[in-house]
This record gives C-alpha cells, structure tokens and sequence, in this order.
C-alpha cells in the first residue's frame, strides 16, 4: 500500500466516523417529516461509505459488479451514496410545510 492509498484509508475512515456522529445526533433528535427524509438519507450516505471503505481494505480497490453492457458499469455502494444525497437536496430545497 503505497502513501496517498494509506492517506486515501485515513481520509474514508474519518469521513465514516464523522457521518456516524452526525448520524447518531440525528437519531437522537424528535422524528418529523424532514427529519425522516435526513435520517434515511444518512443512513444510505453512510452504508455506502462503509461498502467502500470495506472493499478497499478487501481488495485495495472499489470494486464495481454491476455491467448492464449499455450503462456504464457501477456498484450499491456508490448507488447508495448518491441516492442519499439526493434526499439530502431533496431536503435542502424543498421549504417545510407550517
């Protein structure tokens, strides 16, 4: 493992530690309509980040292994992590309801 995968290994395991604490604050908090949307959305933000950082430690590598031969080739992992920040923009823009 050569110095930036190490820096690359360190950099992942604290963007997941930090995603957990933010997540936990979030579970702690009184459950609303926006408040749900936030929590599913980290929770998928945070699997996601955990598949990747697994196969890295696995493989040295992301592994992607889903080829639909006429969309280019991706993994849940990454699925996970966008759909979540979609939620996450989903949130941000849409006003909440008084």
């Amino acid at each position: 493992m050569d110095g930036f995968d190490r820096f690359l290994l360190i950099a992942i395991t604290a963007s997941i530690v930090v995603l957990a604490v933010i997540g936990r604050r979030l579970w702690k908090e009184r459950p609303g309509r926006f408040l749900t949307l936030n929590r599913a959305a980290m929770a998928l933000i945070l699997a996601g980040a955990v598949g990747n950082w697994l196969d890295r430690i696995r493989y040295g590598a992301v592994i992607d292994f889903i080829d639909f031969r006429i969309w280019p080739v991706f993994n849940i992992a990454d699925s996970a992590i966008t759909f979540g920040v979609g939620l996450y923009l989903i949130h941000f823009f849409k006003k909440p309801s008084a």
